[in-house]
């Protein structure tokens, strides 16, 4: 396959490609052309700046013209490469995990939050994630927890593995443990912490979805049913039933969702001992309750 960029300055490909992601009606057209000319070469910002004016190898400028021609089409830059940043971790994506969005380090705020509110230095925090994906909101959790252990669930195997090579390249594979399961339905023992980024969407929203959401993110991951909440139904009165007394459940609420959750973590006897957090767009996208003792 040949490719326009052939022979042409790093930095010369750089402007023909963030002016065809503009074309494109790529939103975000100078970042995704400097990230994606910076992974063809292998380098980082500060090497794509040394590296401006020498010319573009025929072999680089095809894998840049296939990674254009994916994000012309609507795959996004995190599915291209098959990674993205979380809470500062790099974490490996799969087919089979959402890619992680800083809408969800809402969720990792508030746990945080809900745990220092009621610190208890004598005993070491369990976590569960339920529904890991990448595993992104409990590795980030591990990351400022260094006394913790956490198991992550879900209902995909493929999505399992990533996160357990995740938690191995991160260091965490020692405070990681990872089950196959509906939700928290194979776990037993007492949690002090459980989040989770469930499907919320409404099924009737999912075709007017972004491209680079509906095409390329797990439709599992991403349905919630008719009014977005089949997921809490489920997750909320098993969590209540396994957190340890004193325990905290956080959740990722979709748009207008968040007062709906927040009584269905009151039917399963769950505390909202605070607002739910709202994130950059001021959306309620984190909602906690904490299961207080009889």
């Amino acid at each position: 396959m040949s490719s326009s960029f052939a022979g042409q300055t790093v930095e010369a490909a750089r402007r023909k490609l963030t002016a065809r992601f503009k074309s494109g009606g790529i939103d975000t057209a100078e970042l995704d052309a400097r990230i994606l000319v910076g992974a063809t070469l292998s380098l980082d910002l500060t090497g794509l700046i040394a590296a401006a004016a020498r010319p573009v190898t025929s072999d680089e400028a095809v894998r840049l013209e296939d990674f254009t021609h994916r994000r012309l089409a609507g795959e996004p830059v995190a599915r291209i490469l098959g990674a993205k940043e979380f809470w500062g971790l790099p974490l490996q994506l799969s087919a089979a995990t959402l890619v992680p969005r800083p809408d969800t380090e809402t969720v990792v705020e508030l746990a945080l939050e809900m745990l220092r509110a009621e610190p208890d230095p004598k005993r070491r925090l369990r976590i569960a994630d339920i529904g890991t994906g990448s595993g992104a909101i409990l590795l980030a959790l591990l990351s400022e927890l260094p006394d913790a252990f956490g198991v992550g669930t879900d209902i995909s195997v493929t999505a399992l593995r990533t996160a357990s090579s995740n938690a191995a390249r991160l260091g965490f594979a020692s405070r990681a443990a990872f089950v196959a399961c509906d939700y928290a339905a194979a776990l037993s023992e007492p949690f002090d912490l459980m989040v989770s980024n469930p499907p919320y969407i409404r099924s009737a929203d999912i075709a007017g979805l972004a491209i680079e959401v509906r095409d390329h993110d797990p439709i599992v991951a991403l349905d919630g049913g008719a009014d977005g909440l089949d997921a809490y139904r489920q997750l909320i009165p098993q969590a209540a039933r396994r957190l340890a007394q004193g325990g905290v459940l956080v959740v990722e609420a979709g748009h207008d969702q968040s007062r709906g959750i927040g009584e269905l973590m009151t039917a399963a006897g769950l505390t909202q001992e605070r607002p739910p957090k709202a994130d950059l767009a001021g959306i309620r996208r984190a909602v906690a309750g904490r299961k207080l003792p009889p």
